[in-house]
């Protein structure tokens, strides 16, 4: 993974971190943050109704606070387009999250994908490569994609 993602995770997860009294920022919820920047900057472009989506799907899934939206947008920002491992997440997201959270994060996905009116091929790509290695069947990587892109028409 990135020097730089790396850090942040590991400092937030080396803490006690509260987004909000009543909601913890767990290593799961960074790591569908880390998923969602991987979508972003697949493309190679980060266009402003990327980064846009990108915090509405935080605000919305994750509860997540000001202070941390600045710092992961930051870092979506300063991130190279060298290879990562997408292991290190995707096993977090397997180890603690039901199917239908597995769905609804390729929905979320695919939200990020499509809020510039624009699917890249490498943004495809990545997508179907997460929904692999957390299992979700081809079928519903399909209705999600559709269901985002028909929304979004």
């Amino acid at each position: 993974m990135l020097d730089t993602i790396k850090r942040f995770f590991e400092n937030r997860l080396t803490q006690e971190v509260t987004v909000d009294p009543a909601v913890d920022l767990n290593k799961t919820d960074l790591a569908c943050a880390a998923l969602l920047i991987e979508v972003m900057n697949s493309d190679h472009e980060l266009d402003e109704r990327e980064t846009d989506e990108f915090l509405k799907v935080l605000q919305d899934s994750l509860k997540v606070s000001d202070e941390d939206l600045d710092q992961l947008i930051a870092l979506a920002q300063t991130q190279s387009k060298q290879a990562t491992s997408l292991y290190e997440f995707t096993r977090l997201i397997n180890d603690s999250y039901n199917y239908e959270q597995k769905v609804l994060l390729i929905e979320n996905m695919w939200r990020i994908a499509f809020s510039d009116e624009h699917l890249d091929k490498y943004e495809d790509h990545l997508i179907r490569k997460i929904t692999e290695l957390i299992y979700v069947t081809h079928s519903d990587f399909i209705r999600s994609k559709l269901k985002v892109r028909d929304s979004s028409c």
